[in-house]
């Protein structure tokens, strides 16, 4: 029989999950970007954006996961 995950696994979990979709929202422009033959500094900055916007991504899923959780501690919340 499996027990329920302990905190360790939990946080482990994920922080694989959020680098999973870091990773796949900051490689996507590039790939995008190489169907035009971009120069080197293109290809670059396309890395960059795609960074800054999977790090927003991670940040907003994680305020969005952090509603569902019981033991959230923002004040107004009914119980």
């Amino acid at each position: 029989m499996v027990g329920p995950m302990t905190e360790a696994e939990r946080d482990a979990g994920n922080r694989r999950i959020k680098a999973g979709i870091l990773f796949v929202v900051a490689v996507s422009p590039p790939l995008i970007a190489l169907q035009f033959g971009p120069s080197p500094i293109e290809l670059l900055a396309a890395l960059g954006g795609g960074i800054a916007l999977g790090l927003i991504v991670v940040w907003y899923l994680g305020r969005l996961g952090e509603e569902f959780t019981p033991d959230s501690r923002r004040p107004g919340r009914r119980r």
